[in-house]
């Protein structure tokens, strides 16, 4: 491990300095918040025509719900088809419940480290400036192709919603104008009301399709409660909820924007709540409904009003979540190249500049990699595979391992606190276990796909 962190002690005057703003700090766990710490990402903000940190834990609750509870939701019914309904719920309980526990793990790394605005930071506080590069690269990659996933689902809902009158192209092409818009605002309270909207859209939408089930159900009751398969396809199915707890690659920039960045579990909580108890109702009401060989998305499998209901209400969610997603590879560039500069919180020309053509950027390049690269679904699973396996789940691991050494006595630290060593160094082999097998189980199925002739050709209406 890279020791490119300051040690508390050098800060000490942290532990006595307590007031509206000021640092608060914990010498023991190397806790410093607030804007006075040395390389806090934005800083002292009196003054500043564009103020960063003013989300409050709510608000980031929202954003939080609104980016993770989308359109990957939809396919865990499907999962519990291919697992059977016991595995399927307790995969997905074990899996919240593990995503709560790294999601603490790296609020609790960020607390320690303010100057961390992504993961491209932390993993230079991890591994140097190689790991910087690897895991800002990631993050940017990952975002941009979670904005194609969004297009996409946005593409499929106005199909849905038009009967296909229109060509799939042209509705990409309008949701990523909607996409692009909403991904404009330089900060992520602007996007705040707008986050409200869309987390109460996918759990209306979901509500509603759960209902449409219930009215016209497809086979009721025709499920099993475990079925035995081979490993792609169970681990291709058990990806679908690892991924939809997908969203801590976008904690660091949440809680960088927070009023009071120690209130930040207090939101993680909330997301994790809400979205397993909601995945959980969720994905067994409409496979018990719908029966086996549910669709994904499951909407897909409702009578042609009830999908077009759903599908209609859950749109607001699919573009915001995609404006969330490429305003955050737009903001990982846009602080890396001017953080602490007038650029950051005054409205200059170069600043907007800048920023504009990052925003374009970031949405053309999910657009065109949506509908112009045939394998992009299984481009996303890669990624997916690639980065947010470790985003989400095996770095928390190393965030503990690497604070418990340099601020509570190095190995010894790390032998007194038995439990949580073997814990975080089991995370670390979880997050590659997820990271191996999805890049295997979706390489393979990419494989039989096109084996079977089942790749579209790009830009296709």
């Amino acid at each position: 491990m890279m020791n490119n962190t300051y040690h508390p002690s050098q800060y000490e005057e942290a532990d006595h300095k307590q007031h509206d703003g000021a640092v608060v700090g914990d010498r023991e766990m190397g806790i410093l918040t607030g804007p006075g710490v040395p390389n806090d990402v934005f800083g002292q903000e009196d003054g500043h025509e564009i103020k960063y940190k003013t989300l409050s834990w709510p608000f980031v609750a929202v954003l939080m719900i609104t980016e993770i509870v989308s359109n990957g939701m939809l396919s865990l019914p499907s999962s519990l088809d291919a697992v059977g309904v016991v595995p399927g719920v307790v995969v997905i309980a074990f899996l919240g419940a593990f995503a709560t526990f790294t999601a603490w793990l790296l609020i609790e790394f960020k607390l320690r480290h303010p100057e961390v605005h992504n993961m491209g930071d932390a993993g230079m506080i991890l591994f140097g400036p190689v790991g910087r590069e690897i895991l800002g690269g990631g993050t940017i990659i990952f975002a941009v192709c979670a904005t194609g996933s969004q297009i996409l689902a946005g593409q499929l809902a106005l199909t849905v919603l038009s009967d296909g009158r229109l060509c799939a192209l042209a509705f990409a092409g309008i949701f990523s104008i909607a996409v692009t818009i909403c991904s404009f605002p330089r900060t992520l309270d602007n996007l705040g009301w707008l986050s409200v909207v869309g987390g109460v859209a996918i759990i209306v939408a979901g509500i509603v399709a759960m209902v449409g089930a219930g009215v016209a159900p497809v086979d009721p009751g025709n499920i099993l409660i475990a079925r035995s398969s081979d490993f792609t396809t169970a681990f291709f199915s058990i990806t679908n909820p690892v991924f939809a707890y997908a969203g801590h690659f976008m904690f660091f920039i949440l809680i960088s924007e927070m009023k009071h960045p120690q209130d930040a579990m207090k939101a993680a909580w909330t997301l994790q709540i809400v979205a397993t108890t909601f995945y959980i109702v969720f994905a067994v009401v409409t496979y018990w409904y719908i029966g086996s060989g549910v669709a994904s998305p499951s909407l897909l499998s409702l009578s042609p009003l009830w999908s077009k209901i759903s599908f209609g209400l859950a749109i607001p969610n699919f573009f915001i979540a995609g404006s969330l997603y490429s305003h955050t590879a737009a903001k990982l560039v846009f602080v890396r190249l001017f953080r602490h500069s007038r650029h950051i919180y005054s409205h200059t020309l170069t600043g907007w500049g800048v920023w504009t053509v990052l925003i374009l950027l970031a949405n053309v390049a999910a657009f065109i990699f949506a509908v112009g690269i045939p394998i992009f679904n299984y481009l996303v699973g890669i990624s997916a595979s690639l980065f947010a396996a470790w985003y989400t789940y095996g770095l928390a691991g190393g965030f503990w391992l690497h604070d418990t050494y340099y601020f509570k006595g190095r190995y010894d630290g790390w032998f007194r606190r038995p439990l949580m060593f073997i814990t975080s160094v089991l995370t670390i082999l979880a997050g590659g276990f997820i990271c191996v097998g999805g890049l295997y189980a979706t390489i393979y199925s990419l494989r039989q796909a096109a084996q079977a002739g089942e790749l579209l050709p790009p830009f296709q209406c």
